[in-house]
């Protein structure tokens, strides 16, 4: 008896290994299947100026990330009163002075970009095509941090616009794989009818680049949650977010697509190290506890020796 409309998904050519650079960019799904990754030792860093949502600011943070050129006072922006941040980043980076808001972002921005500079593969989870453009600057903002409506227009990207963004973040840097995905999220403020058409052009755009670049591919994350997952138990209360159980299988279905089997030993070890690590005795006293200790260390070791591309302070 099947249950279920089961996706056949083709493992991609080239796939994800230990000690490839991971970049996650994107809706607050790269957060958290980014966040995943991570957790499981690869050398993985997720939304570096916080979450984004449309083609346009993805691609404005990739050449920022590509070219390193720091942040000035120009781009500061003062969002409320004795708070200051940027149009590129979303309000975890709100600061209370100019000076300590571009101290932080211009050092994370350094690292990031070196970072990014190594990294093999750019997983992008894009959100909408709705986006907010300044009226004074004509920017098309990642974030309009709480500020007067009026300063800013709604606008729709085309299908043609996302693939001009795309393409562009893609044909610069021929050097890295990336895979896209529309976020299974849904924008509901915009209205459903609205969000899918937002979707809608968003997968037509995506089709689009990944068949004229070899070095772009499609992960159907959207398809899994609305045809695999269908049903309302895989929503938290919100009716918009995945469960934390829909995370954990479409990220399965994710290291099945893009990850190398031969990799699953050291994913394995990873997890069961992982767990260990995190363990809170009831009796840390307690000579159970202590052969615990003694069992954690041994396994860490173990993966050390026999797994040394695995980041362990990720975990």
């Amino acid at each position: 008896m099947i249950l279920q409309t089961q996706l056949n998904i083709q493992p991609m050519e080239h796939t994800i290994a230990y000690g490839d650079g991971v970049l996650f960019l994107g809706s607050c799904f790269a957060d958290e299947v980014g966040t995943l990754c991570k957790g499981l030792g690869f050398d993985a860093q997720v939304n570096p100026f916080g979450v984004l949502f449309n083609p346009a600011s993805i691609a404005q943070s990739v050449e920022r990330l590509g070219s390193g050129k720091g942040f000035v006072h120009d781009e500061v922006v003062a969002v409320d009163k004795d708070c200051y941040c940027t149009f590129s980043h979303n309000t975890r980076f709100w600061r209370t002075s100019e000076t300590e808001l571009l101290d932080d972002i211009n050092r994370e921005l350094k690292s990031h970009s070196g970072f990014f500079l190594g990294a093999k593969w750019v997983v992008v989870s894009l959100g909408t095509s709705w986006v907010y453009r300044h009226k004074e600057s004509g920017m098309v903002v990642s974030n309009c941090h709480k500020l007067p409506s009026q300063r800013f227009e709604r606008e729709f990207m085309t299908i043609e616009d996302s693939i001009a963004c795309l393409s562009s973040m893609v044909s610069k840097h021929p050097d890295k794989y990336f895979i896209f995905t529309v976020s299974p999220l849904r924008h509901l403020k915009d209205g459903l009818h609205e969000n899918q058409l937002s979707k809608s052009a968003l997968l037509l755009a995506v089709d689009a680049v990944c068949k004229r670049f070899a070095n772009a591919y499609y992960f159907p994350a959207y398809e899994i949650m609305n045809d695999e997952l269908r049903d309302y138990r895989f929503y938290k209360e919100d009716m918009i977010h995945p469960t934390t159980q829909a995370v954990q299988y479409i990220w399965e279905r994710f290291v099945e697509f893009a990850v190398n089997p031969l990799e699953m030993p050291a994913m394995n070890k990873a997890l069961e190290l992982k767990q260990m690590l995190h363990h809170k005795p009831l009796f840390p006293e307690s000579e159970a506890y202590r052969k615990f200790e003694i069992m954690r260390d041994k396994k860490l070791y173990e993966l050390r020796e026999c797994y040394p591309l695995v980041r362990i302070e990720n975990l």
